[in-house]
């Protein structure tokens, strides 16, 4: 994993932390050899709560990651924190992988794999434990853990939702 890159946009006062997760090499083999094509995951979040995910091929790596880039842009989710870390255990899904999340008091840091840091930390949260199950393919995970970071809900949310007090 590449460490994040900042990049500010003049549209919005937020600093976007952009982490290039995988690029991978394609070729195919024509009549005057082999001709290389390049695809890039990016995640891009603000580290206050909303992430994106990105996909982006072309025939050179700095356009495919530009691509992811803005794919990332497009995607964007907001997700709920409590603090530094996540408010619930939760088990992210995607195809056949697996990532479970459990909330980590203060000093843990981010024990995940390349796929999944890169998401949580883009989201913003310090502390937490990880576990991936199943394939280990970049995109199921980072996708994976995404969904898992959906599924979140704070306990004002909860109540809200329900028509309840906790």
């Amino acid at each position: 994993m590449v460490p994040p890159r900042t990049v500010s946009r003049d549209d919005e006062s937020q600093e976007w932390g952009e982490y290039v997760v995988k690029i991978n090499r394609c070729s195919t083999v024509v009549k005057g050899g082999r001709r290389f094509s390049f695809s890039a995951l990016v995640v891009v979040g603000n580290r206050n709560g909303k992430v994106g995910i990105g996909f982006g091929k072309a025939n050179e790596v700095p356009p495919s990651v530009q691509k992811a880039s803005k794919d990332a842009r497009k995607t964007m989710n907001q997700v709920s924190l409590r603090g530094d870390t996540i408010p619930h255990e939760v088990t992210g899904r995607y195809r056949a992988t697996r990532v479970f999340m459990k909330p980590a008091a203060p000093g843990t840091g981010v024990i995940a794999g390349a796929g999944v840091r890169a998401v949580v930390e883009a989201a913003g949260v310090k502390n937490i434990l990880t576990k991936a199950y199943g394939s280990t393919n970049p995109i199921n995970l980072t996708k994976a853990a995404l969904d898992g970071l959906k599924q979140l809900r704070s306990r004002s949310e909860v109540e809200r939702l329900r028509g309840v007090k906790l």
